[in-house]
């Protein structure tokens, strides 16, 4: 089923960020969200995630169970990366797919070390693996790749795109080619359109 946005409106303190917003996201498939900053991108995610109401409108076929990435990492900050994965996986999640996780993307599955002695790249790409490895259906990524060196970014993509494939998959981003690296639709959020 599509997500459907149908004349989505919402302002802060005046200042109006989405202006009766119509668009269909295809189901199953990942749209790229690109857009100047302040264009309401980010605002739009949180309104669908249903943290955010609109001011007016409304979004149809949003399922009832999603996973996100955060422009900040929201970790458990006391945990091992292995632990942040564990804390959202389904029980019985095999430990020899979740260590293979953490080595696709560089990181040493191993490390006992809490995720707040790690650095900002590390923490996102645990922030990453904890969205894709949740079954949901549906994946909100909020710039995920920020901080991202373009090698690791690759080796993050290589990962997760196959994990993603028959989901829907929001992504905003400042960077029109990370659309192109995951295959994805663009959808526009500049005024012009």
């Amino acid at each position: 089923m599509p997500i459907i946005l149908e004349n989505l409106c919402r302002s802060f303190d005046g200042r109006e960020v989405l202006s009766a917003l119509n668009h269909r996201f295809p189901d199953g498939r990942i749209t790229c969200i690109v857009g100047p900053s302040g264009c309401g991108k980010t605002t739009l995610l949180r309104i669908i995630m249903g943290l955010l109401p609109p001011d007016a409108g409304q979004v149809s076929g949003v399922p009832s169970r999603m996973s996100a990435v955060f422009q900040e990492d929201r970790l458990i900050e006391h945990l091992s990366a292995a632990g942040n994965l564990r804390a959202v996986l389904r029980r019985g999640f095999p430990e020899r797919e979740l260590s293979r996780a953490l080595q696709a993307v560089g990181l040493d599955p191993l490390i006992p070390q809490p995720v707040r002695t790690l650095s900002g790249g590390q923490k996102r790409r645990v922030a990453i693996l904890r969205a894709v490895l949740t079954d949901a259906p549906l994946v909100l990524m909020d710039e995920p790749f920020k901080g991202l060196d373009s090698a690791t970014r690759q080796s993050v993509v290589d990962f997760i795109l196959p994990r993603l494939s028959g989901r829907t998959v929001l992504l905003v981003s400042h960077d029109p080619s990370e659309a192109e690296l995951l295959g994805a639709e663009l959808f526009d959020m500049s005024p012009a359109h």
